[in-house]
């Protein structure tokens, strides 16, 4: 794979993986410095509500062109602008002087990532071809998670040395170096026509999805593979920092460190076992994987505050995580009808991020009710209906070369 395309699928990964923390766990960590109830900052999950909603518009990325840079490759650069553009207005705002302006301005920055989502899977999937495909989604997910990293942890380092008005004005400075992929990455318009109609873009890649056998097992497994996770993502700020008292700087030098070290690992070892075995069992093995790296934080609940226990459970959870993108993201793109790779990807990804979204929403009225030690328990048992999926692999009408 030449270098360039490396560096684009690198920092692309890194443009889409900056914002969804600082709408997250991080807007989380930030409301909950504002002593916010676990009630309302469970709520505040529904502002990433456009990760779920965005099939909605991705028929119009498939169908139309901006004027400038191609199909693709002009819609990613209008969102990242407005992307930052949103980041900034939502670092000048104060919680205290009113919620509902936070919760439109990250409201606004989950639309115009979730978009730009769109526009990038979209792109991926027609810029790599079938060999390439899993490493490529291994380099883009590594790139992705350390964003993550660095709004999660960087982010919470910067606001406990500064606050956090200057911590996302930081955040908004670094949408640059995703733009500037944009302008590197290939145009990839002669790859895939545009549909002739915006009725066709709308009804064909869901006619061609539906036509398929076993279509809803498929559909069924990308809501349910990761629902452990997103469940227990959703909890994890708050449970750190008021459930055990760990201070902002502590959690983001762990993400920074150690956190970083086991992604790039998890995706290393995500692309090898995709390249090693087939990725059923690849998805077996990372789906036990994610499970098991919850209870690493039912541990801390239940040994109390400890730093190298913080160490252990974060790096399981982004070795779990850089392992199982890698395998879940082959599986989805390579569902895809290139003609529809807009509005199919961006189906199977909200629906991926539909326990992120809707289902997270209630976790903070439950981890009131059942406490933290009972709180993960009950997130990692939410990942075996995915898991039980896999056994009616052979229904799912896809070709895989594993006979187990």
């Amino acid at each position: 794979m030449p270098r360039r395309r490396l560096l684009v699928l690198v920092l692309l990964g890194f443009a889409s993986g900056l914002p969804l923390f600082l709408t997250g766990s991080t807007l989380k960590a930030w409301m909950t410095d504002e002593k916010l109830s676990l009630a309302t900052i469970g709520l505040f999950s529904y502002v990433t509500l456009p990760y779920t909603l965005k099939i909605l518009w991705a028929p119009l990325l498939d169908r139309y062109a901006l004027p400038l840079f191609g199909r693709r490759r002009g819609w990613m650069l209008l969102m990242q602008a407005g992307m930052a553009a949103a980041l900034w207005q939502l670092a000048r705002r104060d919680p205290h002087l009113g919620l509902w302006p936070v919760a439109g301005l990250a409201l606004a920055v989950a639309f115009t990532s979730a978009t730009f989502d769109i526009a990038v899977d979209a792109w991926r999937a027609e810029a790599l071809d079938q060999v390439h495909l899993g490493l490529g989604n291994s380099i883009h997910i590594t790139g992705y998670r350390v964003a993550m990293l660095i709004s999660g942890g960087l982010a919470l380092i910067l606001a406990q040395a500064t606050d956090w008005r200057f911590t996302y004005l930081m955040m908004a400075c670094l949408t640059l170096l995703g733009m500037l992929a944009t302008l590197l990455a290939s145009n990839t318009d002669t790859r895939a026509k545009a549909p002739r109609t915006l009725a066709e873009a709308v009804a064909e890649p869901l006619r061609d999805l539906l036509r398929r056998p076993g279509i809803g097992l498929l559909l069924a497994f990308t809501v349910f593979y990761k629902l452990g996770d997103w469940l227990a993502e959703s909890m994890t700020m708050p449970f750190l920092m008021r459930g055990m008292g760990f201070t902002k700087m502590q959690i983001g030098t762990v993400q920074k460190t150690t956190a970083m070290v086991a992604i790039i690992l998890g995706g290393l070892i995500g692309g090898w076992m995709l390249m090693r075995m087939s990725l059923r069992r690849a998805l077996w093995i990372c789906g036990f994987v994610q499970a098991g790296s919850i209870l690493g934080f039912w541990a801390i609940s239940l040994l109390g505050r400890h730093l190298p226990l913080l160490v252990a459970a974060n790096s399981l959870e982004n070795l779990a995580y850089g392992m199982g993108g890698s395998a879940f993201a082959a599986l989805l793109m390579g569902s895809c009808n290139l003609k529809y790779t807009g509005t199919q990807y961006a189906l199977f990804s909200a629906l991926m991020a539909l326990p992120r979204t809707f289902f997270a929403g209630f976790t903070g009225f439950l981890a009131e009710r059942v406490g933290w030690t009972l709180y993960f328990p009950i997130c990692a048992l939410a990942a075996l209906p995915g898991l039980l999926l896999l056994l009616l692999w052979d229904r799912w009408g896809l070709v895989d070369n594993d006979s187990a």
